[in-house]
């Protein structure tokens, strides 16, 4: 007697697509399978899929239902996969060029990516050209790119069979249960979370290889170290030539080849992550720093100065010696005390607002101080003006009560966007982060907090963009994103809203009920550093700064000695208007003295021969205009470069 056997039941899932119709497959359809059964046109063009919001391969089964998307190599989404797939290509291309060497880990980074490299010889800028040619060789293969999952001791032994001691070791550390993935192109191989294009061909040609530098294998000093690789990669030639365009312009705004040629600071390894202010440097940044106190006085803000040094017990009462210790400058005297450089200045300010009896009616007290900080740097992460170990903040700290935080936090962005907006910085967009995965306090703190924040933004007319699990550990926070004149995104400003210091260091006032409570205290800054800052307008005016930041205004400059007289005259009425002036009596040609002032992005250079001298005018020559001059009065240009010079909060 012959028995059938059941028939297996075809299990089906259910894809909802970005529309919002929904359609059913098979179990362990791939997203190649479900772009062919729309139109194969999509099936050449689809490069990855999204599930529930996970990025993966084309190729990759699907075991369950969702929200389901494919992806074509021009969505923006698909960008980050590019430089991804083409740090593996540069890692292949390397290994065939370089038998012997080691890959370790190769990420995708802003604007590109990179990948660090074992090997006992340096690399050279000079082999990039060879490289990057391989790179196009390996592209032109159109090696498919194949997932597999691999049982963990196979993969080590692979690994440490072909050689690749790092990759055996990262296998080793991963948590057990996690699967170990391969992706294969041709006959090469890499340990990888993926995802990836379905080929090499997908990656595209749009790439350049741009630096090298040193890396410690897991970023740890006392590890080997290794040569890191970056490279940029975009979807297209187009994409790419125009960021490339961009880098060389960056480059010729660098803050810190301006600032020399300018002669407004330096550097040098005795004091690593310092600066040294010359004196225009430093007329720029009192300029500012006036600007600021203008602002913040009519912001009814009372400013205060902290110490710079104290001692480690109030740290510990803080929380910052258990959380900060790794970044914190600390010393011992003869004495035996332990002592710290401040690293911020808010439990400080927390310190001053304790003395004596507060009552609800004080507040909200908004407390500001231009404080010196200082914070341990690694070495490798000093970048200029941009990353420094001793800086001065722009801080200040409100104190004040629940039901202010919203009005507060509204007349902070306001503030904030108008002291930008002076400064001639374009504000892109408003960020509110969200908790964070390791966070104090509960979800309905959380809550709470975050709809705070959000309701205050909006009463200020700002809809923010939320960045999720970006929150400091405390509390959510608003940050503030600026662009820059060549498109370049920084956040500069934040306000931090913080129930967790004051509950630590005791803070206190007396409210309408009689009673202690504890007032919320909001961090905030609008500068973050006068230093980072100060760097950000280097770069963003290219050093051609407005007349009224200008750390000189106007230099006043002879065409022949017998002039020299008239100069002096020229220069002190416009020095007794306010304005910053400098003379240049040199027995030099004009447009010798005129190309030198140039070049140091002096805004006006105010030019007086023997005519200038005997009629009572200048010509002034203005940055950027070429030849062009104006031939004024002298009464004329002192009430012109005044008005001119106003600071615009003045105006």
């Amino acid at each position: 007697m012959t028995r059938c056997r059941p028939r297996k039941t075809e299990t089906m899932i259910d894809l909802i697509f970005p529309d919002g119709n929904s359609r059913q497959y098979p179990d362990g359809t791939t997203a190649f399978e479900v772009a062919k059964s729309i139109a194969p046109s999509l099936a050449k063009r689809a490069v990855l899929a999204e599930l529930d919001g996970e990025l993966r391969d084309l190729h990759r089964e699907i075991e369950k239902g969702g929200a389901f998307r494919l992806i074509t190599r021009d969505d923006p989404e698909a960008l980050e996969t590019i430089r991804h797939d083409t740090a593996h290509v540069l890692a292949e291309a390397v290994q065939e060029l370089f038998p012997g060497t080691q890959v370790t880990i190769g990420p995708a980074i802003e604007d590109g990516f990179y990948y660090d490299f074992a090997r006992d010889e340096p690399f050279s800028t000079d082999d990039f050209e060879k490289i990057e040619a391989k790179m196009r060789e390996i592209v032109d293969r159109d090696a498919p790119i194949v997932r597999e999952v691999w049982d963990r001791e196979v993969a080590i032994k692979h690994f440490e069979d072909v050689g690749e001691a790092y990759k055996a070791e990262i296998i080793r550390d991963l948590p057990a249960g996690e699967p170990i993935t391969i992706y294969k192109q041709g006959d090469w191989a890499d340990l990888c979370r993926g995802p990836h294009f379905p080929s090499t061909k997908s990656v595209g040609k749009a790439f350049k290889l741009t630096k090298l530098a040193g890396a410690y294998w897991r970023g740890d000093h006392r590890n080997a170290q290794l040569q890191r690789m970056y490279g940029t990669a975009w979807a297209s030639e187009a994409d790419l030539n125009a960021y490339l365009e961009r880098i060389e312009e960056a480059e010729k705004r660098d803050h810190r080849k301006l600032g020399k040629q300018m002669g407004l600071f330096h550097m040098q390894e005795e004091g690593r992550g310092m600066v040294f202010w010359h004196p225009k440097g430093w007329r720029l940044w009192r300029t500012l720093e006036a600007y600021m106190r203008r602002r913040l006085d009519a912001a009814g803000y009372v400013e205060v100065k902290t110490p710079q040094v104290l001692d480690r017990s109030f740290w510990e009462k803080s929380g910052h010696w258990d959380k900060y210790r790794e970044n914190m400058f600390v010393c011992e005297t003869v004495e035996g005390e332990t002592l710290s450089l401040k690293p911020m200045n808010c439990p400080g300010h927390v310190q001053i607002f304790n003395v004596g009896q507060r009552s609800y009616r004080e507040l909200p007290i908004r407390m500001a101080e231009m404080g010196s900080c200082h914070r341990y740097e690694p070495s490798g992460s000093l970048h200029g003006l941009m990353r420094v170990r001793a800086f001065t903040q722009d801080d200040a700290h409100i104190f004040c009560r629940e039901d202010q935080i919203e009005g507060e936090t509204a007349r902070f962005i306001e503030l904030c966007r108008s002291i930008h907006a002076d400064l001639g910085l374009e504000a892109e967009y408003i960020s509110l982060g969200t908790r964070p995965e390791l966070r104090a306090g509960t979800d309905e703190f959380w809550d709470k907090a975050e709809g705070q924040m959000l309701a205050a933004a909006r009463q200020a007319g700002v809809e923010p963009v939320i960045t999720e699990g970006d929150g400091a550990f405390y509390a959510p926070k608003l940050d503030f994103v600026i662009r820059d004149a060549i498109g370049r995104q920084w956040t500069c400003g934040t306000i931090q809203l913080d129930y967790v210091l004051p509950e630590r260091l005791d803070a206190e006032y007396v409210g309408e009920d009689g009673g202690k409570h504890r007032p919320v205290m909001l961090h905030r800054a609008i500068l973050g550093s006068f230093e980072r800052f100060l760097g950000i307008l280097i770069e963003h005016y290219a050093g051609a700064f407005p007349l009224w930041l200008a750390p000189t205004q106007v230099v006043v400059a002879t065409i022949t000695s017998d002039a020299d007289d008239y100069a002096r005259q020229v220069a002190e009425r416009l020095s007794a208007a306010g304005l910053r002036v400098e003379t240049d009596l040199r027995n030099e040609k004009i447009n010798y003295k005129i190309r030198e002032h140039s070049l140091a992005k002096a805004p006006i250079i105010a030019v007086v021969g023997r005519k200038e001298a005997e009629d009572g005018t200048v010509a002034l020559r203005r940055l950027g205009t070429g030849n062009a001059q104006e031939l004024i009065s002298l009464d004329e240009a002192v009430q012109t470069l005044t008005m001119e010079a106003t600071p615009p909060d003045l105006r």
